[in-house]
């Protein structure tokens, strides 16, 4: 990575960035967590570009690991790319495709030519994954990336904020 890495302490919804990446579930159609923040906050322009992204290239789901973009309706953004990380499981070593989630954001950040992305904590949420872990992952795949832009990682509170930072250093 040739940009820089910043870490707020904020909600995702109220950053300025070219693109917020949303940590979605397979469906594209919203749901709880930041997911759900995003759709409410972004308006009814999203999920109707979800809706027509499952009509047409993704009718059986978003899979875990991969990306795309739609427009970021009335969010701080030009668009959201929806990544779906995936369920931590203690028996089977999903690292790989929640570094893929991270990667393929940002390959998609490229395309679309935006300059800023920010992303949550993807996975660390309601799917489980473990603070410490979700942080490595996140910043060794970002600083891996032959992404040019500026990252910002938005994480709600002050014990995912430390983990990143730990990460991060």
């Amino acid at each position: 990575m040739t940009g820089s890495i910043a870490l707020l302490r904020a909600d995702i919804t109220t950053v300025e960035a070219d693109a917020i990446v949303n940590a979605a579930n397979s469906s594209l159609l919203g749901g709880g967590g930041v997911d759900g923040a995003i759709h409410r906050r972004g308006g009814p322009e999203i999920l109707a570009a979800c809706r027509e992204l499952r009509r047409t290239r993704f009718p059986d789901g978003l899979p875990a690991g991969d990306a795309v973009s739609t427009t970021a309706g009335r969010l701080p953004a030009r668009w959201v790319i929806h990544t779906v990380g995936p369920v931590h499981s203690t028996t089977d070593d999903r690292s790989a495709v929640l570094a893929s989630a991270y990667r393929r954001s940002l390959e998609i950040a490229g395309e679309l030519g935006a300059a800023s992305v920010v992303f949550p904590a993807i996975s660390a949420g309601v799917y489980g994954w473990p603070a410490e872990s979700a942080a490595r992952i996140a910043v060794d795949t970002v600083r891996a990336s032959p992404y040019a832009g500026t990252v910002s990682f938005a994480l709600f509170g002050d014990a995912m904020l430390r983990e990143f930072e730990r990460a991060l250093a």
